[in-house]
């Protein structure tokens, strides 16, 4: 691989004695990872069904390596959702955040959505997790990412992180920062990688950085936690944006130590104006562990009482929101939609306790009531149920896949290796006869989606762009 010229003259400099070690790693190669995804199955069931080679990565419990060959992405349990593809290093700092059941949870750079799973999955359906990411192409990845994945307290965005906070001030618990940066680390993975940090250098990397940092303080809530991680080397970058941002918010903030294991080393407080203790962050060098370059801080917000009002007009819209539309019981869900209701009690054991929200025909749901979204571009709200048609109530793909099979009462299960499956993932109408009606398509006890029975045959409505190609 050939490296820049400048790149590899400020490498040389900062890593001095350890510089080739660090270049003998670009002729090794890659690694690949897998992180369970805990929403639908826990480890220890995961491990006793998987067909590949894994090999646990040292700083998640959800995490592991596999070998290339074992290509999980064309796997039945990828389309089932059981586990995430993530490189390993990028699993550190979902790991890390400390996220937890309730919290609510930012992440404002989220696109293609793997650490926004990593924390869904901590949040177990509880809490609001809101996931933004600026580029509309890349969200699209998100969405789909987040449906695949079962989770149903997701909020979507697209939007800028000056106009979330607007919306969301003070409200968060954990932020989590995957900023964009000139992608060092990950010139060993992705050629392309390399290309582009002509275009994207440390300079212009370090302005969106300050850009997006300047409003994540607005969004914290006093004992709250930031995660800022980048996948590049650069100082600017790394330490010294950190430095920045704590030196503007001076006192207010503290660094909250991350384990090292695995071969992770503290950050180099050398590379700072040494004003803080930068140890206690992370890096990932591709030369000493499995994996590629990384950087991570963790940031903890001091207590201190609220200087915005309680009752702000963000709090006040949700409060309004949630009065008109919690659902506690079955009767609230049957005043809300007699025909959701309807569907739900013919079809599932499922039992809705949250917010419900309609627009048009279309209905969504979340588990925690959320704070005025009126002027942001929502790409998902929640978890969307379905639409009200004019033969009653249709209900989504998201709504199967968030499913376990447990909770559909018309269900079909085929095995990993059947033929059946492999047509149902391509889309085509499977030959089988069963009970008329909605019918979820199961692999060994999973959820894949929904199909329509006939009588003799299913009518497949796994959706389009979904679809197994070959």
């Amino acid at each position: 691989m050939r490296l820049p010229e400048e790149f590899v003259k400020k490498m040389q400099e900062l890593l001095g004695d350890e510089f080739n070690s660090y270049l003998e790693s670009y002729s090794k190669p890659r690694f690949y990872g897998l992180r369970v995804n805990t929403l639908k199955i826990s480890v220890e069931e995961f491990l006793k069904i998987s067909p590949f080679h894994l090999k646990p990565v040292p700083w998640t419990t959800d995490g592991f390596y596999y070998q290339e060959g074992d290509n999980p992405g064309r796997h039945p349990y990828y389309y089932a959702g059981l586990y995430y593809i993530q490189e390993p290093s990028a699993m550190l700092p979902g790991a890390v955040i400390g996220v937890k059941p309730g919290d609510k949870v930012l992440d404002l750079c989220a696109a293609p959505g793997g650490k926004t799973v990593q924390m869904a999955a901590q949040m177990k359906g509880q809490g609001l997790l809101v996931a933004n990411d600026i580029n509309a192409d890349r969200v699209k990845a998100l969405v789909k990412n987040i449906e695949l994945c079962g989770i149903k307290n997701a909020v979507v965005l697209n939007e800028t992180p000056e106009r979330i906070a607007n919306n969301f001030e003070g409200y968060f618990d954990k932020i989590l920062v995957d900023a964009p940066c000139s992608g060092e680390g990950m010139f060993r993975k992705d050629e392309d990688a390399v290309r582009s940090w002509e275009k994207y250098k440390c300079e212009k990397c370090c302005s969106m950085q300050w850009d997006i940092l300047q409003q994540v303080d607005r969004m914290l809530k006093p004992g709250g936690s930031i995660l800022y991680s980048t996948c590049t080397f650069s100082p600017e970058e790394d330490e010294l944006m950190i430095e920045r941002f704590m030196n503007e918010h001076e006192g207010e903030y503290e660094l909250v130590e991350i384990p090292k294991v695995g071969g992770i080393e503290g950050g180099r407080t050398e590379w700072s104006n040494g004003d803080y203790d930068f140890s206690k962050t992370a890096r990932l060098w591709p030369h000493k562990l499995d994996g590629e370059g990384h950087f991570a801080a963790l940031l903890r917000k001091k207590d201190k009482i609220c200087e915005h009002n309680s009752l702000s007009a963000t709090m006040y819209n949700a409060r309004k929101w949630e009065k008109a539309n919690a659902i506690h019981d079955f009767d609230d869900l049957k005043k809300f939609d007699p025909q959701l209701a309807d569907f739900i009690i013919n079809n599932t054991s499922l039992k809705l306790e949250g917010y419900a929200f309609k627009k048009g025909n279309n209905i969504y749901y979340l588990p925690e009531n959320c704070p005025e979204l009126s002027g942001l571009k929502v790409a998902k709200f929640g978890w969307y149920l379905g639409e009200i048609g004019q033969k009653g109530f249709v209900p989504s793909h998201s709504f199967a896949i968030s499913l376990n099979s447990n909770e559909i009462k018309n269900k079909i299960d085929f095995s990993t290796d059947s033929r059946e499956v492999n047509s149902y993932l391509k889309g085509e109408t499977l030959m089988v006869s069963g009970e008329k009606g909605f019918t979820g398509v199961c692999v060994e006890g999973y959820i894949l989606g929904w199909a329509k029975q006939t009588g003799d045959m299913l009518k497949n409505l796994y959706p389009k762009g979904w679809r197994k190609m070959s």
